[in-house]
C-alpha cells in the first residue's frame, strides 16, 4: 500500500527518515509516583513514566525485579499521584532509589536502598480513603486505586498492570468550577521525553469530543499548575 504523501515520490520520504536503534521509546509519557505497601506494613514510593488510561483503568509497566511489582503482586492496592511539572526534582530524587534489600542485580549499577523513599525525595504522606497507601500530598492529582490484573510482558523484562481507579483527589485550582471536570488549560502533566523531563506547550486546540471548550488564546486560570522544566 502507498502511504507517502500526496504530490511526495517514495524515495523523497524515506530520504528524510534515519533507521535508528534507539535504548528507550519513552516519546513523551507522563511520569507518576506509585505508593504501594511493603510486606512489613510500611509503603514504597516510585517513580514510572509508563502509564495510560483507558476509562477508569489505569494500564502500568514496571520493571519485574522492582519493589513496586514485588508488593503489588501480592498487595494490590495502590496510589497514583500525578507530579506538575515544577516537582520534577523531587522525582529524579526518587529515581536511583529502590525498595529492594538487596538491590537486585538488574538495579546493582546507580542504585541505592532507601527504605523512607518520601522522606529522600521531600515529600509528603497524605492519608487515602479507601486504600492503605498513602498519597503524595503535593501532587495535584492522586488516584487510589486496586490492582486486577499483574502479569508478565511478553520480553518476560517487565510486568503489566491493569490498575481500577475507585477516587480521584484533585487540586481545586485544576477543577473548572462546579464541574467535575480537569481544566486543561490549568492543569499540565510532568512529561517524561526520553529521559527530558518537559510540561506541556500552550494550547494549540481542542477534541469536539472536549467537554471543557476554550479559546486557546485565552491565558491559562490565574494559579494555574502549568509550566515547563528547565532546559
Amino acid at each position: 500500500m502507498h502511504t507517502a504523501p500526496p504530490h511526495t515520490s517514495p524515495s523523497a520520504a524515506a530520504a528524510t527518515h534515519l533507521e535508528i536503534e534507539p535504548s528507550i521509546l519513552y516519546f513523551g509519557t507522563p511520569v507518576a509516583l506509585l505508593s504501594t505497601e511493603n510486606q512489613d506494613g510500611s509503603f514504597n514510593l516510585a517513580p514510572i513514566s509508563s502509564a495510560w488510561a483507558l476509562g477508569r483503568t489505569v494500564v502500568i509497566g514496571l520493571g519485574r525485579d522492582g519493589q513496586t511489582a514485588h508488593n503489588l503482586g501480592s498487595r494490590p492496592d495502590l496510589v497514583i499521584s500525578l507530579p506538575a511539572p515544577a516537582q520534577w526534582p523531587a522525582v529524579e530524587r526518587l529515581a536511583p532509589l529502590t525498595g529492594r534489600n538487596p538491590v537486585p542485580a538488574a538495579k546493582a549499577a546507580g542504585f541505592r536502598f532507601e527504605p523512607d523513599k518520601f522522606a529522600a525525595a521531600g515529600l509528603t504522606c497524605a492519608p487515602s480513603q479507601l486504600v492503605r497507601p498513602p498519597r503524595v500530598a503535593e501532587c495535584p492529582l492522586q488516584l487510589e486505586a486496586r490492582a486486577e490484573r499483574v502479569r508478565p510482558d511478553v520480553s518476560g523484562d517487565f510486568v503489566i498492570v491493569e490498575a481500577a481507579v475507585h477516587k480521584v483527589h484533585a487540586d481545586s485550582r485544576i477543577v473548572v468550577p462546579g464541574t467535575d471536570h480537569i481544566d486543561p488549560a490549568a492543569w499540565s502533566p510532568l512529561v517524561y521525553n526520553f529521559r527530558h523531563y518537559f510540561g506541556l506547550g500552550p494550547e494549540l486546540g481542542h477534541s469536539y469530543r472536549t467537554q471543557t471548550p476554550r479559546n486557546p488564546e485565552e491565558p491559562a486560570t490565574e494559579g494555574a499548575l502549568v509550566g515547563t522544566a528547565p532546559s
